[in-house]
């Protein structure tokens, strides 16, 4: 195995990792940046779906793969009945002890997808990296405020991160995905769309945008249009 096809598995764990750690070290739901860390980071998904993963799909002149792109937006707002947004910032509490299961399924069923068109797009697994750290923070912060055992919290938070590996390696090590490239790329590329241009509208107060906030984004652009 190849060291690329290694930081395929391995960065966008550490991405969510990292998330949660900061999330621990800094215990409040109001962190200083986060919103701009969502912004810039739906900006750099956006800009290499669109600089990147959209030509790559249609080049191949397979008109029928759009209907995957559709169908994988579809999808990403049936998941959203049950995270309740949370991939693109939404922290909601349920005020009870109870695990939010389909919260925390939703998440993982979100994250094993983006994952499985990380094996052969490098330019992808660096947004999904700036992705996961947001997304680690949030689900940490739902899950601490629940009166449940440690090994639970953890073993949660645990598998949530290995989840876009795992998605990786199902199809670097399977024919059954990997016969389906294309397709899953389209799939995964109508959810990204739906997320991404929802976290730069949600990510801002009243749905108005600061200059700092613009800057983030064209700076995210620029990144993803270069990189």
């Amino acid at each position: 195995m190849s060291s690329s096809n290694i930081l395929f598995l391995i960065l966008p764990f550490l991405g969510a990792l990292a998330g949660i750690a900061i999330a621990k070290i800094i215990p409040f739901k109001n962190i200083l940046g986060l919103k701009l860390i969502l912004s810039f980071s739906g900006a750099f998904l956006l800009g290499i779906t669109i600089f990147e993963l959209i030509p790559e799909i249609f080049s191949t002149g397979k008109k029928q793969l759009s209907i995957f792109v559709m169908s994988g937006i579809l999808f990403q707002i049936l998941l959203e009945t049950f995270s309740k947004g949370a991939e693109h910032g939404h922290l909601h509490s349920n005020g009870t002890n109870i695990f939010p299961i389909g919260l925390w399924i939703s998440l993982c069923i979100h994250a094993l997808l983006e994952g499985m068109p990380l094996s052969n797009q490098m330019e992808l697994t660096y947004g999904i990296v700036i992705h996961k750290i947001p997304i680690g923070m949030i689900l940490y912060f739902i899950v601490e405020k629940i009166n449940i055992s440690v090994i639970t919290k953890w073993s949660s938070l645990l598998i949530f991160c290995l989840m876009t590996p795992l998605g990786s390696g199902l199809v670097y090590y399977t024919d059954l995905f990997s016969n389906y490239q294309l397709e899953i790329t389209a799939w995964v590329v109508g959810m990204i769309l739906h997320i991404s241009t929802t976290i730069l509208f949600e990510s801002s107060d009243n749905h108005t945008f600061t200059f700092k906030k613009i800057g983030i984004i064209l700076l995210a652009i620029i990144f993803a249009f270069f990189l």
